[in-house]
């Protein structure tokens, strides 16, 4: 077990350079394009997928980090560079992990590849879980896997929303309901291929922030796919399923327990992307603060600016450290006693909106316009109290850990 540490070592320091200045040198620079596009920025994929950030082996190196800070590190430097680019080129890990923690080795060595491609022809991969009447609530899940023995396939039906890349995936991941009466244990995981029938893209959104990443509906009408797509197999399904159903029997308060430790350990990566856009726009107001100057003087010649500015870094510290602790404790096995996963999505979440607030408030007049990158920051860091658990999911999940009672 690796000892919990404040400092980065070399090769960690390495590579938060290089991601560092890859969010400089290219991200930045077309952040305000992709976000008025509002379309997803396929050249920045491809310069990512050049250098070997974007790519199974770069994520697969940082999440088996054993200090647990290399995603959070990385996640830190995208996010600082722009959030909506940083989500177009993360967003495809979300279904690698999918397959990856349910996955056989054929399954993974068969689907990961295609959902990368290569760096003269990118592909990304969505995840898709949400539904328009179960997002928290994923025991309201409404999409239906259904096995037809006879043709080894399995055949779903329903409807995913909030679906990074959703519909313009080459290979789209989907959670459904195998056994309703299991609730969020009666879920499994299937792998739709490339230019299956019956899929097909929704509403794609037009959001508030995070603008260069693709946020869609995917419409499953009778979509059949070959029974190997199943992650897993039907084998482990099976013993799952029966598993799921003793432990129901004896007590479902346990098993529901169980699926929310899952989601608590990959919060602090949310955190982290919360920290790099709350310290990005803080960087921007401490320059234009040292630089603006009014009544004969710089505007951090004033406590209001100064004090504002002193809270913020506070914040984005206190923040960080969170972040860091949750994240080394789920790579060493530490339980969240204390829901300390949600703790870090919390309060990171939390202070990127009010930092990149405080970011305009600042700059004044030109904070409000689009000629500087606080507007879109803090357009962008709403997203972050809402995704992944709002914040008042992450709330109840803290009160009833600390507590051990039901709140509701």
């Amino acid at each position: 077990m690796a000892e919990f540490t404040m400092e980065l070592n070399d090769e960690q320091k390495e590579v938060r350079d290089w991601l560092h200045g890859f969010a400089a040198d290219v991200i930045r620079p077309a952040a305000s394009e992709w976000d008025e596009r509002e379309e997803t920025p396929w050249p920045v994929i491809q310069e990512a997928a050049k250098v070997g950030i974007y790519s199974l082996d770069f994520y697969a190196q940082q999440y088996f980090d054993p200090t647990g800070l290399g995603i959070p590190m990385a996640m830190e430097e995208l996010f600082w560079g722009d959030a909506g680019i940083a989500l177009s080129i993360v967003g495809t890990g979300l279904a690698a992990v999918g397959v990856l923690a349910n996955g056989t080795e054929e399954q993974i060595g068969t689907w990961i590849p295609q959902m990368y491609g290569d760096a003269n022809d990118v592909k990304v991969a969505a995840f898709c879980s949400s539904e328009p009447d179960a997002g928290s609530d994923v025991a309201s899940m409404r999409t239906r896997a259904v096995y037809d023995e006879a043709k080894d396939e399995w055949v779903l039906n329903g409807t995913k929303t909030w679906a990074t890349n959703g519909g313009i995936a080459n290979v789209h991941v989907v959670v459904a309901v195998v056994d309703s009466g299991l609730g969020s244990k009666g879920h499994a995981s299937f792998i739709v291929p490339p230019n299956t029938p019956g899929l097909s893209q929704g509403q794609k959104f037009k959001k508030h922030g995070i603008r260069a990443s693709h946020t869609a509906e995917v419409v499953l009408e009778n979509v059949r796919i070959p029974g190997s797509c199943l992650l897993g197999g039907k084998e482990k399904l099976d013993e799952r399923l029966a598993r799921a159903r003793e432990r129901a029997k004896a007590g479902g308060e346990r098993v529901k327990n169980a699926a929310m430790a899952t989601f608590e350990a990959s919060r602090p990566a949310v955190g982290a992307m919360a920290v790099g856009t709350a310290r990005a726009a803080y960087e921007v107001a401490l320059d234009y603060a040292k630089t603006r100057e009014q009544f004969g003087r710089p505007i951090i010649d004033n406590q209001g600016v100064a004090f504002q500015l002193a809270d913020m870094r506070t914040s984005i510290d206190a923040a960080r450290l969170l972040v860091w602790r949750a994240s080394w404790m789920a790579i060493n096995g530490r339980p969240f006693t204390a829901a300390e996963g949600s703790m870090s999505k919390l309060f990171a979440s939390e202070t990127a909106k009010k930092v990149t607030a405080q970011a305009i408030q600042i700059l004044g007049g030109n904070g409000y316009t689009r000629e500087y990158p606080v507007e879109r920051m803090h357009r962008d860091a709403a997203i972050y109290t809402i995704f992944e658990g709002t914040s008042e999911v992450q709330r109840l999940v803290i009160a009833r850990t600390l507590s051990g009672m039901p709140i509701r």
